[in-house]
């Protein structure tokens, strides 16, 4: 009988044996990061509120609609992240890391949190892997962030992943800007709500993904018309680079993404086998971020991606190609067999051993006759099975077992360790 209770609606959880794959895509990205130098950073869950209200901005629906914000019982007001930028932002600048040598490279990942309205790709707790380099207004770190995403979509086969690029200008160009888009939004027959957005932060309305509104933005005023000479520069500069790294990138002048830090260089990856939740991750650069949050002026450039669509783009790759699933290393690769109270403690042990020596190991419990064991150890998904008796103790040797092939042949035990690992070398 199983329990009563269930994870709250929204939630995606992640058991045997997608949580394997869940795992290996994620130790995919963590070798990424590591070959470009970024270091690992453990962040607090949750923050002070006026963290995310500042940094990520009052008018956007993240703040507005959708935070799990609660009071403590010293009255203070806290939320369970929604994104990872400004937490990032918030420990370096708090541990003084960007007083050292610049920029500050930092990855780091584990669970967000928005009142979402659930459906397949978006969940009120999911999964983020993000990166930030802080500390440099240089075109190859925003290439390189760029460039780390894409390695990391390539080294998991994906194949229909594209790259939609976009520059949202800085605080020289933009207002001018802002003020041209207002003017023209303010001559649309829009809703309440939206006509609201359009006096706080106008570009948002350009990320309405309602086609009623769409088709009346259809010929608004676009960034890349009204960009600043540094601006245009910085940007033809980034394509530049994208194009060195045989990266191919898509011009979206409309592409403005959901949060209002959001300057220059602004990048999503798309899938199109993913329907509306298309957009598998993203990022761009956040020049005055810090100074939003009470730091120094301190430019910054960085990613989001999306564990769970990652997963469900590997999926759907997977379903159109008929492509075999991504590789992943069993959770055991050894299992062992014991026939007797003398053999469960001696297999006990060299199991440990096994694990020791780095290869996957474990074992039958609780006394089992050898065919219940045997049962365990082909559901183990266990390569090889060590079967151990009193006479093979007495004859100082264990037998090894093929569980595919089914192949059987005694080994000594001294031996067992480089046998195993010479036959599951790949």
């Amino acid at each position: 009988m199983s329990s009563s209770f269930r994870a709250p609606k929204g939630v995606s959880e992640y058991v045997p044996p997608r949580a394997d794959l869940f795992y290996a895509v994620r130790e995919a990205f963590a070798e990424q990061a590591r070959l470009a130098g970024y270091g690992y950073l453990e962040l607090a869950v949750f923050e002070d509120t006026n963290l995310f209200k500042r940094g990520v901005g009052e008018s956007t629906d993240v703040v507005s609609k959708e935070m799990y914000t609660f009071e403590d019982r010293g009255g203070r007001s806290l939320t369970l992240r929604p994104e990872f930028t400004a937490s990032v932002l918030r420990s370096v600048l708090e541990n003084n890391l960007h007083k050292g040598a610049l920029p500050v490279k930092v990855w780091t990942t584990g669970p967000a949190f928005r009142a979402e309205r659930p459906q397949q790709g978006r969940y009120r707790q999911f999964y983020q892997l993000d990166l930030e380099a802080i500390g440099s207004e240089d075109p190859r770190v925003d290439a390189e962030t760029i460039a780390i995403a894409w390695n990391w979509y390539r080294s998991l086969g994906l194949t229909r992943v594209r790259l939609l690029l976009n520059s949202l200008g800085c605080r020289e160009c933009r207002p001018a800007y802002r003020a041209l888009l207002q003017d023209f939004l303010r001559g649309l027959d829009l809703d309440e709500d939206t006509r609201a957005r359009v006096e706080i932060n106008p570009l948002r309305v350009l990320d309405d993904k309602r086609p009623q509104v769409r088709a009346q933005i259809a010929n608004a005023p676009l960034m890349a018309d009204h960009l600043c000479p540094a601006c245009k520069t910085y940007h033809d500069k980034v394509r530049e680079l994208l194009t060195d790294l045989g990266i191919a990138w898509e011009d979206t002048p409309t592409l403005v993404r959901g949060l209002d830090y959001y300057t220059r260089t602004t990048y999503e990856f798309d899938h199109p086998l993913l329907g509306a939740q298309s957009g598998i991750g993203g990022g761009g650069r956040y020049d005055g971020l810090s100074e939003d949050i009470g730091g120094p002026p301190l430019p910054g450039i960085g990613f989001g991606l999306g564990l769970d669509r990652t997963l469900l783009a590997l999926d759907a790759e997977r379903h159109e190609d008929g492509r075999a699933a991504l590789p992943v290393r069993p959770r055991c690769e050894a299992f062992g067999v014991p026939l007797g109270e003398a053999a469960e403690r001696r297999l006990f042990t060299l199991v440990d051993e096994l694990r020791r020596a780095g290869i996957a190991a474990d074992m039958a419990f609780g006394g089992k006759r050898l065919k219940g064991a045997m049962k365990d150890a082909d559901r183990s998904g266990a390569r090889y099975a060590v079967i151990l008796g009193e006479r093979d103790i007495a004859d100082g040797v264990a037998q090894v077992k093929d569980l595919a092939e089914g192949e059987q042949t005694a080994v000594p035990l001294t031996d067992i360790i480089t046998t195993l690992k010479e036959r599951l070398a790949p």
